[in-house]
C-alpha cells in the first residue's frame, strides 16, 4: 500500500491500485482519484435527520464535519431541531487515537458526555465507514483490503493499537452500496456488540470526486431493523486552506 506521509503535491496513480482486489480497483476508478491530489483534510457539509431511538421522534439535523487523513481522525458538530427551535447539539470526534461524544440541550445541560473504549472503537469504526467520502484515504499504508468475492471486500483500518474493520459490498459500476460491520450499541448505559449498516442511496460528484450523497445507517437487532440516522451530504471541500482538528 501507498504511504500516507507523502507532500502535498503526490497526485494518485493508477499503479497505486495494482495490488487491490479487484471489487476495489472498480471502485476507486468510479471515484475518479487517478490523477487527483492525495487528500489530507476533507470538510463536509450534510443534512438529514436522527432519532435516538425507535419510540423517538426524527429530528432534522444539520453538519459540519472535518476530516484528517494523517493521522486518522474527524470532528462533527451538529445541531437537531426540537419543536422548530436548534436546540440539541452533538459534537462527536475521533482524535489521538481517542474517541469523544458529547450531547447537550440549549448548550447548557449535558445529555451524554462520553470517552470509553467501547465509543472510542465505535468512532473509530465510523472514521472507516466515511473515509467512503474522501477515498484516497482506503489507499494509505494503515488500511488493508482483503478480497471476498466480485461484489465484496473486507477492509481493516490499524491506529493507536486498535483495529476497525467492515465489508463493503459494490455494484457492477464499483460504486459502494453499503458497508457492515459489529459495533458497540449503548442502551440505558450499556454497551452491546450489533450489526451495524450503512447503505448508500444516491451517489453524486463532490469536489471533483464521485461519492455517495445519501445513505441510511442501521441497528441490524433480534428485533428488526432500527434505522436511525439518514445523511445528504450537501457539499465537500478537499485540502482546504485552514481546515485541521
Amino acid at each position: 500500500m501507498w504511504n500516507q506521509s507523502i507532500n502535498d503535491g503526490t497526485m494518485v496513480t493508477a499503479g497505486m491500485l495494482d495490488l487491490l482486489p479487484e471489487p476495489v480497483q472498480r471502485y476507486m476508478r468510479w471515484t475518479g482519484v487517478i490523477g487527483r491530489p492525495w487528500i489530507r483534510t476533507a470538510g463536509v457539509r450534510q443534512k438529514g435527520r436522527f432519532r435516538l431511538a425507535a419510540d423517538k421522534p426524527w429530528l432534522p439535523l444539520e453538519a459540519e464535519q472535518i476530516f484528517t487523513v494523517d493521522p486518522p481522525g474527524f470532528a462533527w458538530r451538529a445541531r437537531f431541531k426540537m419543536y422548530g427551535l436548534s436546540l440539541l447539539s452533538a459534537h462527536d470526534s475521533y482524535r489521538d487515537g481517542q474517541g469523544h461524544m458529547l450531547g447537550k440541550v440549549a448548550g447548557l445541560i449535558t445529555l451524554f458526555d462520553d470517552r470509553s473504549e467501547k465509543l472510542t472503537q465505535g468512532t473509530l469504526i465510523r472514521y472507516l465507514s466515511e473515509m467512503i467520502w474522501f477515498p484516497v484515504a482506503y489507499l494509505g499504508d494503515n488500511v488493508t483490503w482483503t478480497a471476498v468475492d466480485e461484489q465484496s471486500a473486507d477492509v481493516a483500518l490499524s491506529d493507536h493499537g486498535r483495529i476497525a474493520s467492515g465489508r463493503v459490498m459494490f455494484d457492477e459500476q464499483g460504486r459502494p452500496t453499503s458497508f457492515e460491520t459489529m459495533r458497540y450499541m449503548e442502551a440505558g448505559g450499556e454497551y452491546t456488540l450489533q450489526p451495524w449498516r450503512v447503505v448508500n442511496r444516491e451517489f453524486g460528484p463532490r469536489d471533483g470526486l464521485n461519492i455517495p450523497v445519501r445513505c441510511d445507517v442501521s441497528w441490524i437487532l433480534s428485533e428488526g431493523l432500527l434505522t436511525y440516522g439518514e445523511f445528504h451530504i450537501v457539499e465537500v471541500a478537499y485540502n482546504r486552506p485552514g481546515d485541521a482538528l
